[in-house]
């Protein structure tokens, strides 16, 4: 298994290096190598997943729907927070390390037939698509990398595309305008496909109405979380479709964000059987999500909380959570474990959790070549009159945060979840 990861990680990754528009793939490598293959992703139903937040929580919820329902499901996402193995799963299965050792020799075979090399993610992409085939899932649950229109899980022809929103990120792949991002998105929309639309923005929407899906479902107007609830661990729902009404859905998930990617997820599902779906198969299958690195609580005393918001939006959506799902903490006073990526501004990050509830900063590096130095972030910090410190290491700066908590408050680790990845082992050894 070493030897394969060592030869996947040998290929140009976009997760780790800075890129601009001109440096972004096309499909045509991705469209060879599963010509090569022989076309594995056209032997199931896709659900494809894009948007700017939300997209992993929200696949992670359709599968449970699905698994719910009795159906074989395969669900590809990234990135990975321990092991690349999280990427593609069965159920709620990652791939053994024998069947990707597997795969990823049966590529290496492949690329010397190809006539360029792909890329990690496209490598990644064509081993999911391939395993599904060969282990004949009933339906793929898939979740675009970057954009839409040329990211490589776009060789599929989903039965539903669902886009879950649309924000600021990637502006220099993607952007530079909202407008921009929504037309990549909108580029997983096939002829054949049912549209399942979270954006509301009239704008964005409207680009997205006329990428030519066969039916559009649209938030507010067919869908919707109609009641959004804190609940003990979670949120308490009710969430309309075009097929029925479901109430006190119970969601073991923070934030009141979740509420509304649950209502995508669910409008998702019964899009793709055209049907509702039976309230306890529902109620059964939002019971048992979880979603690593999104809201999860690590530990209680002090509590910690470890969220991959890694851009301002998320930031925003993180604060909610804490001013709701965490209010004693959060008044308290909570430590920032903080860690990003370039292209993000640091200073609308900070802004964005919320000055006021800060303690301290502890600054340190995402393990990344886009890595920001954490002397940037402690500078951002201290220009908006937080105190900050910088670690040498994510482990360090938990561990620092930790011992800085006030009684009754809060370690949060964001930022990245390159960040949240690495805090979560040093929790857990």
């Amino acid at each position: 298994m070493d030897k394969s990861i060592a030869w996947l990680d040998s290929h140009v990754s976009w997760e780790s290096l800075s890129m601009t528009r001109g440096d972004a793939p096309t499909l045509e490598r991705m469209r060879d190598l599963v010509r090569l293959m022989g076309d594995p992703q056209e032997a199931y139903q896709v659900i494809h997943l894009t948007g700017t937040n939300g997209k992993g929580s929200t696949a992670r919820m359709i599968t449970s729907l699905l698994v719910s329902m009795g159906l074989n499901v395969g669900t590809y996402t990234s990135p990975n927070l321990a092991r690349v193995n999280e990427r593609l799963v069965r159920g709620v299965e990652p791939i053994s390390d024998e069947d990707l050792a597997d795969l990823l020799g049966s590529l290496e075979v492949l690329e010397r037939a190809s006539a360029s090399r792909p890329t990690r993610f496209e490598l990644l992409t064509a081993a999911a698509l391939r395993w599904f085939a060969d282990i004949a899932v009933d339906v793929a649950v898939i979740e675009v990398g970057i954009g839409g229109l040329w990211d490589a899980t776009n060789v599929v022809n989903a039965a539903v595309a669902c886009v879950t929103n649309v924000g600021y990120d990637h502006v220099d792949v993607l952007g530079p305008e909202l407008s921009d991002i929504a037309r990549e998105k909108a580029g997983i929309v096939k002829p054949q496909s049912t549209l399942v639309l979270g954006e509301t923005a009239p704008d964005l929407a409207a680009i997205f109405r006329s990428a030519g899906a066969a039916r559009v479902i649209a938030r507010d107007e067919d869908f919707g979380c109609e009641a959004n609830r804190l609940a003990f661990g979670g949120r308490l729902l009710d969430i309309r479709t075009p097929y029925g009404v479901y109430e006190d859905l119970f969601l073991p998930l923070h934030g009141s964000h979740q509420g509304d990617n649950a209502a995508v997820a669910l409008a998702a599902v019964e899009a793709f059987f055209d049907a509702s779906i039976a309230d306890d198969v529902v109620r059964e299958a939002f019971a048992v999500v979880h979603v690593p690195g999104r809201m999860e609580v690590v530990a209680r005393d002090p509590l910690c909380i470890l969220d991959g918001a890694h851009n301002v939006d998320g930031a925003r959506a993180l604060a909610a959570a804490l001013d709701e799902d965490f209010a004693a903490a959060s008044g308290a006073g909570v430590v920032m474990v903080m860690g990003i990526l370039e292209g993000r501004n640091p200073v609308e990050m900070i802004e964005a959790v919320g000055v006021d509830r800060l303690l301290g900063v502890v600054a340190c590096m995402p393990s990344s070549p886009r890595a920001m130095p954490a002397r940037d972030v402690a500078e951002a910090a201290r220009s908006l009159g937080v105190a900050c410190e910088v670690a040498t290491s994510v482990r360090d700066a938990v561990e620092t945060a930790i011992s800085e908590a006030p009684r009754g408050g809060a370690v949060v680790v964001t930022g990245s979840l390159y960040v949240v990845a690495e805090a979560r082992g040093a929790l857990s050894s």
